[in-house]
């Protein structure tokens, strides 16, 4: 995964978890304006989220960070 995109991930996660909480979901559109200025990035994103970790369309955001950030959790 590219830098720019584990940056944003990260950066939109902690804003959502300041804004509504440990338990507010988010889905991998989060991270990309409503125009479609990125396909690229965000069919990395589509890919990392559905095919790498076959994610639900809402996850955690908390569990969205543990992943970029490689952190595992039991």
């Amino acid at each position: 995964m590219k830098q720019v995109l584990k940056d944003k991930i990260l950066e939109v996660c902690d804003k959502k978890i300041a804004a509504k909480g440990e338990n507010v979901g988010i889905s991998f559109y989060a991270f990309f304006k409503n125009k479609n200025d990125n396909p690229e990035l965000l069919m990395e994103a589509a890919t990392w989220w559905i095919e790498t970790h076959q994610l639900d369309h809402f996850e955690k955001a908390v569990k969205i960070k543990q992943l970029v950030l490689g952190i595992t959790t039991k």
